[in-house]
Protein backbone atom coordinates (compact mmCIF):
# COMPACT_ATOMS: atom_id res chain seq x y z
CA UNK A 1 0.00 0.00 0.00
CA UNK A 2 0.76 3.77 -0.41
CA UNK A 3 0.05 6.79 1.35
CA UNK A 4 0.84 9.75 -1.48
CA UNK A 5 1.51 13.01 0.20
CA UNK A 6 0.43 15.93 -2.10
CA UNK A 7 1.54 19.28 -1.30
CA UNK A 8 -1.19 21.94 -1.66
CA UNK A 9 1.04 25.04 -2.30
CA UNK A 10 0.78 28.14 0.06
CA UNK A 11 -2.25 30.17 -1.64
CA UNK A 12 -5.30 29.69 -3.53
CA UNK A 13 -6.18 27.10 -6.36
CA UNK A 14 -3.68 28.60 -8.36
CA UNK A 15 -0.81 27.79 -6.31
CA UNK A 16 -1.39 24.18 -7.41
CA UNK A 17 1.05 22.24 -9.36
CA UNK A 18 -0.05 20.54 -12.53
CA UNK A 19 1.30 16.97 -11.17
CA UNK A 20 -0.73 17.72 -7.59
CA UNK A 21 -4.10 18.34 -9.21
CA UNK A 22 -3.73 15.34 -11.20
CA UNK A 23 -2.94 13.29 -8.44
CA UNK A 24 -5.69 14.69 -6.51
CA UNK A 25 -8.46 14.38 -9.37
CA UNK A 26 -7.62 10.68 -9.30
CA UNK A 27 -7.52 10.32 -5.34
CA UNK A 28 -11.37 9.85 -4.95
CA UNK A 29 -10.46 10.93 -1.80
CA UNK A 30 -8.18 13.34 0.04
CA UNK A 31 -7.63 13.45 3.63
CA UNK A 32 -6.18 16.75 4.29
CA UNK A 33 -3.96 17.37 7.68
CA UNK A 34 -6.31 21.05 7.74
CA UNK A 35 -9.26 22.38 5.68
CA UNK A 36 -8.17 25.96 7.07
CA UNK A 37 -5.67 26.13 3.84
CA UNK A 38 -6.77 28.59 0.62
CA UNK A 39 -6.64 26.01 -2.05
CA UNK A 40 -9.22 23.85 -0.44
CA UNK A 41 -11.60 25.59 -1.56
CA UNK A 42 -10.79 25.07 -5.30
CA UNK A 43 -9.60 20.81 -5.43
CA UNK A 44 -11.41 19.26 -7.78
CA UNK A 45 -15.76 19.13 -7.43
CA UNK A 46 -16.18 15.61 -6.88
CA UNK A 47 -13.12 15.06 -4.22
CA UNK A 48 -14.46 13.44 -0.86
CA UNK A 49 -12.59 15.64 1.59
CA UNK A 50 -11.55 14.38 4.99
CA UNK A 51 -10.20 17.10 7.82
CA UNK A 52 -8.33 16.36 10.59
CA UNK A 53 -9.21 19.43 11.90
CA UNK A 54 -11.24 18.09 14.94
CA UNK A 55 -7.58 16.41 16.21
CA UNK A 56 -6.67 19.84 16.83
CA UNK A 57 -9.74 20.22 19.57
CA UNK A 58 -9.23 17.36 21.29
CA UNK A 59 -5.46 17.42 21.28
CA UNK A 60 -3.58 19.53 24.77
CA UNK A 61 -0.42 19.78 22.50
CA UNK A 62 0.60 19.82 19.02
CA UNK A 63 3.12 16.49 19.41
CA UNK A 64 -0.58 14.57 20.10
CA UNK A 65 -1.76 16.31 17.22
CA UNK A 66 0.74 15.08 14.64
CA UNK A 67 1.24 11.57 16.49
CA UNK A 68 -2.79 11.30 16.43
CA UNK A 69 -2.91 11.84 12.56
CA UNK A 70 -0.22 9.87 11.43
CA UNK A 71 -1.42 7.11 13.50
CA UNK A 72 -4.39 7.08 11.72
CA UNK A 73 -2.79 7.68 8.38
CA UNK A 74 -0.77 4.34 9.10
CA UNK A 75 -3.89 2.09 9.81
CA UNK A 76 -5.38 3.87 6.91
CA UNK A 77 -2.52 3.07 4.52
CA UNK A 78 -2.55 -0.80 5.83
CA UNK A 79 -6.06 -1.32 4.31
CA UNK A 80 -5.73 0.26 0.92
CA UNK A 81 -3.88 3.44 -0.80
CA UNK A 82 -4.77 7.32 0.78
CA UNK A 83 -3.82 10.40 -0.54
CA UNK A 84 -3.07 12.97 2.23
CA UNK A 85 -2.98 16.91 1.45
CA UNK A 86 -0.08 18.94 3.59
CA UNK A 87 -0.26 23.02 3.05
CA UNK A 88 2.31 23.96 1.28
CA UNK A 89 5.35 21.54 0.27
CA UNK A 90 5.55 18.21 1.96
CA UNK A 91 8.96 18.72 3.56
CA UNK A 92 8.88 22.68 5.11
CA UNK A 93 7.59 22.68 8.13
CA UNK A 94 5.05 19.48 7.73
CA UNK A 95 6.06 17.50 11.08
CA UNK A 96 3.18 14.91 10.10
CA UNK A 97 5.74 14.04 6.92
CA UNK A 98 8.61 13.51 9.12
CA UNK A 99 6.88 11.28 11.21
CA UNK A 100 5.08 9.15 8.33
CA UNK A 101 8.56 9.29 7.14
CA UNK A 102 10.28 7.33 10.27
CA UNK A 103 7.36 4.95 10.44
CA UNK A 104 5.86 4.43 7.41
CA UNK A 105 8.77 1.55 6.60
CA UNK A 106 8.50 -0.56 9.73
CA UNK A 107 4.80 -0.48 8.94
CA UNK A 108 5.28 -1.94 5.06
CA UNK A 109 4.04 1.25 3.62
CA UNK A 110 5.47 2.93 0.75
CA UNK A 111 5.23 6.78 0.61
CA UNK A 112 5.13 9.25 -2.65
CA UNK A 113 5.96 12.86 -2.85
CA UNK A 114 4.11 15.31 -4.79
CA UNK A 115 6.06 18.59 -4.52
CA UNK A 116 4.04 22.04 -4.21
CA UNK A 117 5.24 25.40 -3.63
CA UNK A 118 6.02 26.17 0.25
CA UNK A 119 5.20 29.48 2.06
CA UNK A 120 8.83 30.46 0.94
CA UNK A 121 8.60 31.26 -2.22
CA UNK A 122 6.08 33.97 -2.36
CA UNK A 123 7.84 35.07 1.15
CA UNK A 124 10.78 35.68 -0.96
CA UNK A 125 8.60 37.51 -3.52
CA UNK A 126 6.81 39.94 -1.13
CA UNK A 127 10.31 40.95 0.23
CA UNK A 128 12.23 40.99 -2.54
CA UNK A 129 14.90 38.63 -1.06
CA UNK A 130 17.38 36.23 -3.04
CA UNK A 131 17.32 32.87 -1.45
CA UNK A 132 20.50 32.38 -1.82
CA UNK A 133 21.93 35.74 0.10
CA UNK A 134 22.11 33.36 3.08
CA UNK A 135 18.87 33.50 4.49
CA UNK A 136 17.90 31.39 7.54
CA UNK A 137 14.73 29.47 7.69
CA UNK A 138 13.21 28.06 10.83
CA UNK A 139 9.59 27.07 12.12
CA UNK A 140 8.44 30.04 14.92
CA UNK A 141 6.98 26.66 17.08
CA UNK A 142 10.07 24.82 17.51
CA UNK A 143 12.14 28.58 18.17
CA UNK A 144 10.43 29.23 20.78
CA UNK A 145 12.02 25.96 22.89
CA UNK A 146 15.44 27.77 22.58
CA UNK A 147 16.68 30.22 25.74
CA UNK A 148 19.36 31.14 23.22
CA UNK A 149 17.91 30.39 19.06
CA UNK A 150 20.72 29.43 16.88
CA UNK A 151 20.83 32.48 14.42
CA UNK A 152 22.67 34.30 12.65
CA UNK A 153 21.89 38.08 12.86
CA UNK A 154 24.11 39.30 9.94
CA UNK A 155 21.94 37.40 7.44
CA UNK A 156 17.87 37.79 7.03
CA UNK A 157 15.43 35.17 8.78
CA UNK A 158 12.25 33.53 7.46
CA UNK A 159 9.94 32.47 10.24
CA UNK A 160 6.88 30.08 9.19
CA UNK A 161 4.13 29.04 11.61
CA UNK A 162 3.74 32.53 13.51
CA UNK A 163 -0.05 31.39 13.77
CA UNK A 164 -1.13 33.23 17.16
CA UNK A 165 -0.61 35.97 19.35
CA UNK A 166 0.28 34.17 22.65
CA UNK A 167 3.07 32.19 19.93
CA UNK A 168 4.63 35.91 18.82
CA UNK A 169 5.20 36.85 22.43
CA UNK A 170 6.71 33.48 22.86
CA UNK A 171 8.83 34.14 19.74
CA UNK A 172 9.71 37.84 20.84
CA UNK A 173 10.97 36.31 24.17
CA UNK A 174 13.32 33.87 22.22
CA UNK A 175 14.42 36.25 20.02
CA UNK A 176 15.74 39.63 21.81
CA UNK A 177 18.31 37.55 23.21
CA UNK A 178 19.84 37.73 19.66
CA UNK A 179 18.43 40.90 18.13
CA UNK A 180 17.46 44.29 19.76
CA UNK A 181 13.56 44.97 20.57
CA UNK A 182 13.57 47.65 18.15
CA UNK A 183 14.53 45.81 15.69
CA UNK A 184 12.41 46.53 12.38
CA UNK A 185 10.54 43.33 11.10
CA UNK A 186 7.82 42.56 8.96
CA UNK A 187 4.94 40.28 9.69
CA UNK A 188 3.77 38.69 6.34
CA UNK A 189 0.03 37.62 6.49
CA UNK A 190 -1.55 34.88 3.80
CA UNK A 191 1.61 35.26 1.38
CA UNK A 192 0.76 34.07 -2.03
CA UNK A 193 -2.91 34.75 -1.03
CA UNK A 194 -4.68 37.09 -2.63
CA UNK A 195 -5.40 39.02 0.77
CA UNK A 196 -0.95 38.84 0.98
CA UNK A 197 -0.58 41.76 3.90
CA UNK A 198 3.23 43.25 4.57
CA UNK A 199 3.06 44.60 8.08
CA UNK A 200 6.26 46.34 9.40
CA UNK A 201 6.83 46.72 13.23
CA UNK A 202 9.26 46.49 15.61
CA UNK A 203 10.25 43.31 16.83
CA UNK A 204 8.61 44.27 20.29
CA UNK A 205 5.47 44.24 19.08
CA UNK A 206 5.05 41.51 16.84
CA UNK A 207 2.39 40.05 19.54
CA UNK A 208 0.34 43.68 18.98
CA UNK A 209 -0.68 42.78 15.74
CA UNK A 210 -4.46 42.06 15.02
CA UNK A 211 -4.19 40.23 11.64
CA UNK A 212 -1.97 37.37 13.11
CA UNK A 213 -3.44 34.05 11.73
CA UNK A 214 -2.30 30.93 10.60
CA UNK A 215 -1.00 31.97 7.56
CA UNK A 216 1.36 34.52 9.98
CA UNK A 217 4.90 34.27 8.79
CA UNK A 218 7.49 36.89 10.02
CA UNK A 219 10.52 38.11 8.20
CA UNK A 220 13.56 39.56 10.31
CA UNK A 221 16.08 41.49 8.45
CA UNK A 222 19.76 41.35 9.13
CA UNK A 223 21.21 43.32 11.70
CA UNK A 224 22.49 47.08 10.04
CA UNK A 225 25.99 46.03 11.46
CA UNK A 226 27.64 42.77 11.75
CA UNK A 227 26.90 40.25 14.95
CA UNK A 228 28.05 37.03 14.74
CA UNK A 229 30.99 34.61 16.11
CA UNK A 230 31.44 33.60 12.33
CA UNK A 231 31.62 37.12 11.37
CA UNK A 232 34.10 38.45 14.21
CA UNK A 233 36.04 35.25 12.88
CA UNK A 234 36.72 36.11 9.41
CA UNK A 235 37.37 39.79 10.31
CA UNK A 236 40.50 38.15 12.45
CA UNK A 237 41.37 35.98 9.73
CA UNK A 238 41.59 38.45 7.43
CA UNK A 239 43.89 40.45 9.87
CA UNK A 240 45.91 37.85 9.62
CA UNK A 241 45.93 37.12 5.83
CA UNK A 242 48.66 38.40 3.33
CA UNK A 243 46.81 41.35 2.71
CA UNK A 244 45.75 42.13 6.74
CA UNK A 245 47.63 43.94 9.30
CA UNK A 246 51.58 43.57 9.60
CA UNK A 247 50.80 43.50 13.58
CA UNK A 248 48.11 41.00 13.32
CA UNK A 249 50.56 39.03 10.75
CA UNK A 250 53.68 38.71 13.32
CA UNK A 251 51.88 37.24 16.05
CA UNK A 252 51.99 34.08 17.63
CA UNK A 253 50.41 32.15 20.20
CA UNK A 254 53.44 32.95 22.99
CA UNK A 255 53.77 37.10 21.89
CA UNK A 256 49.62 37.19 22.60
CA UNK A 257 50.03 35.58 26.40
CA UNK A 258 50.75 39.30 28.35
CA UNK A 259 47.87 41.10 26.39
CA UNK A 260 45.62 38.17 26.79
CA UNK A 261 46.30 38.51 30.98
CA UNK A 262 45.80 42.45 30.36
CA UNK A 263 42.47 42.12 29.04
CA UNK A 264 41.25 39.58 31.53
CA UNK A 265 42.03 41.99 34.13
CA UNK A 266 40.20 45.09 32.61
CA UNK A 267 37.55 42.76 32.50
CA UNK A 268 37.89 41.89 36.21
CA UNK A 269 38.09 46.04 36.87
CA UNK A 270 34.79 46.79 34.38
CA UNK A 271 33.21 44.00 36.80
CA UNK A 272 34.31 46.19 39.76
CA UNK A 273 32.89 49.38 39.01
CA UNK A 274 29.72 47.62 37.73
CA UNK A 275 30.42 49.20 34.52
CA UNK A 276 28.08 47.82 32.26
CA UNK A 277 29.46 49.99 28.81
CA UNK A 278 33.41 48.83 29.92
CA UNK A 279 32.28 45.85 30.56
CA UNK A 280 30.69 45.05 26.86
CA UNK A 281 34.17 46.32 25.14
CA UNK A 282 36.22 44.96 27.62
CA UNK A 283 34.75 40.94 26.93
CA UNK A 284 35.01 42.01 23.22
CA UNK A 285 38.60 42.46 23.69
CA UNK A 286 38.89 39.04 25.32
CA UNK A 287 36.62 37.53 22.72
CA UNK A 288 39.04 38.80 19.89
CA UNK A 289 42.34 37.15 22.26
CA UNK A 290 39.75 34.00 22.40
CA UNK A 291 39.69 33.99 18.35
CA UNK A 292 43.29 35.30 17.81
CA UNK A 293 44.08 32.21 19.24
CA UNK A 294 41.65 29.78 17.30
CA UNK A 295 42.66 31.48 14.37
CA UNK A 296 46.27 30.63 14.48
CA UNK A 297 45.90 27.11 15.69
CA UNK A 298 43.39 26.79 12.55
CA UNK A 299 46.51 27.84 10.32
CA UNK A 300 48.42 25.34 11.67
CA UNK A 301 45.89 22.74 11.17
CA UNK A 302 45.89 22.26 15.30
CA UNK A 303 42.95 22.72 15.75
CA UNK A 304 39.80 24.95 14.63
CA UNK A 305 37.61 27.32 16.35
CA UNK A 306 34.70 24.66 15.87
CA UNK A 307 36.47 22.00 17.49
CA UNK A 308 36.76 24.24 20.29
CA UNK A 309 32.74 25.44 20.66
CA UNK A 310 32.43 21.82 20.32
CA UNK A 311 34.36 20.50 23.10
CA UNK A 312 32.75 22.66 25.91
CA UNK A 313 29.82 22.38 24.37
CA UNK A 314 29.91 18.77 24.94
CA UNK A 315 31.65 19.53 28.17
CA UNK A 316 29.36 21.54 29.70
CA UNK A 317 26.34 18.85 29.26
CA UNK A 318 28.76 16.02 30.17
CA UNK A 319 29.36 17.75 33.61
CA UNK A 320 25.77 18.78 34.30
CA UNK A 321 24.01 15.28 34.43
CA UNK A 322 21.39 17.01 36.50
CA UNK A 323 20.47 18.85 33.72
CA UNK A 324 21.08 16.91 30.36
CA UNK A 325 20.24 13.30 32.31
CA UNK A 326 19.01 11.84 35.09
CA UNK A 327 21.46 12.73 38.21
CA UNK A 328 19.39 14.34 41.34
CA UNK A 329 21.79 16.67 43.38
CA UNK A 330 20.65 18.59 46.56
CA UNK A 331 22.61 21.86 46.41
CA UNK A 332 26.16 23.50 44.74
CA UNK A 333 28.24 21.06 47.40
CA UNK A 334 27.28 18.27 45.59
CA UNK A 335 27.19 19.80 42.09
CA UNK A 336 30.99 20.50 42.91
CA UNK A 337 31.74 17.53 43.78
CA UNK A 338 29.92 15.60 41.01
CA UNK A 339 32.56 17.68 38.94
CA UNK A 340 35.59 16.99 40.35
CA UNK A 341 34.38 13.31 40.07
CA UNK A 342 32.89 13.55 36.50
CA UNK A 343 36.31 15.17 35.61
CA UNK A 344 38.76 12.57 37.49
CA UNK A 345 36.78 10.37 35.47
CA UNK A 346 37.25 11.63 31.71
CA UNK A 347 41.23 11.82 32.24
CA UNK A 348 43.30 9.01 30.44
CA UNK A 349 45.22 9.22 33.67
CA UNK A 350 44.59 9.05 37.18
CA UNK A 351 46.43 12.41 38.51
CA UNK A 352 48.93 12.13 41.16
CA UNK A 353 47.85 14.45 43.14
CA UNK A 354 44.29 15.93 44.03
CA UNK A 355 46.31 19.60 43.43
CA UNK A 356 47.28 18.91 40.05
CA UNK A 357 45.23 21.03 37.08
CA UNK A 358 45.66 24.34 39.29
CA UNK A 359 47.04 27.08 37.51
CA UNK A 360 50.31 28.10 39.00
CA UNK A 361 50.09 31.55 37.22
CA UNK A 362 47.02 32.57 39.25
CA UNK A 363 47.53 35.25 41.75
CA UNK A 364 48.16 33.68 45.07
CA UNK A 365 44.94 34.36 46.65
CA UNK A 366 42.60 33.13 44.02
CA UNK A 367 45.35 29.67 43.74
CA UNK A 368 45.06 29.73 47.30
CA UNK A 369 41.41 29.80 47.27
CA UNK A 370 41.23 26.95 44.61
CA UNK A 371 43.84 24.98 46.84
CA UNK A 372 41.78 25.15 49.67
CA UNK A 373 38.60 24.75 48.01
CA UNK A 374 39.86 21.45 46.39
CA UNK A 375 41.42 19.09 49.33
CA UNK A 376 37.82 20.36 51.54
CA UNK A 377 36.33 18.34 48.99
CA UNK A 378 37.41 15.12 50.24
CA UNK A 379 37.24 16.60 53.97
CA UNK A 380 40.88 18.13 54.77
CA UNK A 381 39.06 21.39 56.63
CA UNK A 382 37.76 22.41 59.78
CA UNK A 383 34.98 20.96 60.52
CA UNK A 384 33.12 24.50 61.54
CA UNK A 385 34.61 28.44 61.46
CA UNK A 386 35.12 28.73 64.62
CA UNK A 387 38.44 26.39 64.41
CA UNK A 388 39.42 28.89 61.61
CA UNK A 389 38.96 31.75 63.48
CA UNK A 390 41.17 30.25 66.34
CA UNK A 391 43.74 29.05 63.79
CA UNK A 392 44.12 33.47 62.85
CA UNK A 393 44.92 33.83 66.13
CA UNK A 394 47.48 31.51 66.27
CA UNK A 395 49.17 32.18 63.33
CA UNK A 396 48.95 36.33 64.19
CA UNK A 397 50.28 35.41 67.88
CA UNK A 398 53.43 33.48 65.79
CA UNK A 399 53.66 35.97 63.11
CA UNK A 400 54.27 38.56 66.20
CA UNK A 401 57.10 36.37 67.92
CA UNK A 402 58.79 35.72 64.35
CA UNK A 403 62.36 36.60 65.02
CA UNK A 404 64.08 37.35 61.51
CA UNK A 405 62.67 38.47 58.26
CA UNK A 406 62.63 35.05 56.85
CA UNK A 407 60.78 33.20 59.58
CA UNK A 408 58.29 36.43 59.57
CA UNK A 409 57.75 36.43 55.84
CA UNK A 410 56.35 32.45 56.57
CA UNK A 411 54.50 33.53 59.48
CA UNK A 412 52.85 36.17 57.14
CA UNK A 413 52.00 33.71 54.68
CA UNK A 414 50.46 31.39 57.16
CA UNK A 415 48.17 34.21 57.81
CA UNK A 416 47.25 34.86 54.32
CA UNK A 417 46.45 31.57 53.84
CA UNK A 418 44.36 31.27 56.49
CA UNK A 419 42.52 34.70 55.96
CA UNK A 420 41.87 32.69 52.57
CA UNK A 421 40.31 29.92 54.02
CA UNK A 422 38.07 32.73 56.40
CA UNK A 423 36.96 33.99 53.44
CA UNK A 424 35.85 30.83 51.58
CA UNK A 425 34.26 30.06 54.72
CA UNK A 426 32.59 33.26 54.72
CA UNK A 427 31.33 32.51 51.09
CA UNK A 428 33.63 35.67 49.83
CA UNK A 429 35.95 35.06 47.22
CA UNK A 430 39.83 36.59 48.29
CA UNK A 431 41.07 37.75 45.27
CA UNK A 432 37.49 40.00 44.49
CA UNK A 433 37.79 41.47 48.58
CA UNK A 434 40.88 42.52 48.07
CA UNK A 435 40.87 44.06 45.04
CA UNK A 436 37.76 45.71 46.00
CA UNK A 437 39.79 46.45 49.09
CA UNK A 438 42.11 48.14 47.19
CA UNK A 439 39.88 50.24 44.85
CA UNK A 440 38.38 52.04 48.03
CA UNK A 441 41.77 52.86 49.07
CA UNK A 442 42.60 54.31 45.89
CA UNK A 443 39.26 56.28 45.93
CA UNK A 444 39.85 57.91 49.47
CA UNK A 445 43.31 58.18 48.73
CA UNK A 446 42.01 60.48 45.99
CA UNK A 447 39.37 62.35 47.17
CA UNK A 448 42.27 63.28 49.68
CA UNK A 449 44.46 64.61 47.18
CA UNK A 450 41.57 66.23 46.08
CA UNK A 451 40.46 67.76 49.57
CA UNK A 452 44.33 68.71 49.82
CA UNK A 453 44.17 70.47 46.68
CA UNK A 454 41.33 72.49 47.15
CA UNK A 455 42.86 73.63 50.85
CA UNK A 456 46.55 74.67 49.11
CA UNK A 457 47.65 71.39 51.78
CA UNK A 458 50.70 69.46 50.46
CA UNK A 459 50.56 66.30 52.34
CA UNK A 460 54.16 65.44 52.72
CA UNK A 461 53.93 68.42 55.00
CA UNK A 462 51.43 67.56 57.19
CA UNK A 463 51.55 64.89 60.11
CA UNK A 464 49.74 61.75 60.47
CA UNK A 465 47.07 63.02 62.69
CA UNK A 466 45.99 65.59 60.10
CA UNK A 467 46.05 63.03 57.39
CA UNK A 468 44.27 60.53 58.99
CA UNK A 469 41.64 63.57 59.59
CA UNK A 470 41.59 63.95 55.79
CA UNK A 471 40.90 60.28 55.71
CA UNK A 472 38.23 60.12 57.82
CA UNK A 473 36.57 63.10 55.80
CA UNK A 474 37.17 61.37 52.40
CA UNK A 475 35.68 58.07 53.79
CA UNK A 476 32.34 60.80 55.13
CA UNK A 477 32.21 62.45 51.76
CA UNK A 478 32.38 59.24 49.51
CA UNK A 479 30.29 57.19 51.48
CA UNK A 480 27.75 60.22 51.20
CA UNK A 481 27.58 59.87 47.17
CA UNK A 482 30.48 62.41 46.17
CA UNK A 483 32.53 61.39 43.69
CA UNK A 484 36.07 60.86 43.90
CA UNK A 485 38.33 62.99 41.65
CA UNK A 486 40.06 60.60 39.63
CA UNK A 487 37.93 57.11 39.58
Amino acid sequence: MTITIVGLGPGNGRTLTLQAWQTLTMAGTVYLRTSRHPAVDDLPADLQRVSFDAVYDTAEIFNEVYDTIVGELLRLGRESDVCYAVPGHPFVGESTVTRLVARAEEAGISLAFVEGLSFIEPMLTALHLDALDGVQIFDAIELTTYHYPPLNPDVPLLLGQVYSRMLASELKEVLTAVYPPEHPVQLIHGAGTDDEQIEAVPLYAIDHSPHIDHLTSLHIPALPYKASLSALAETVAVLRSPNGCPWDQEQTPQSMRGDFLEEATEVLDALDADDVDNLREELGDMLYHLVMQAQMAAEVEDFTMSDIIAGIEAKLKRRHPHVWGDWEVADTAEVLRNWEWLKQQEKEAVPASLLDGIPVSLPALARSQKIQGRVSRIGFDWPDITGVWGKLDEEIAELKAAPSLEERSAELGDVLFVLVNLARWLDVDAETALREANGRFTQRFQKIEQLAAQRSIKLEEIDFAALDLLWEEAKELLANGEPSAKV
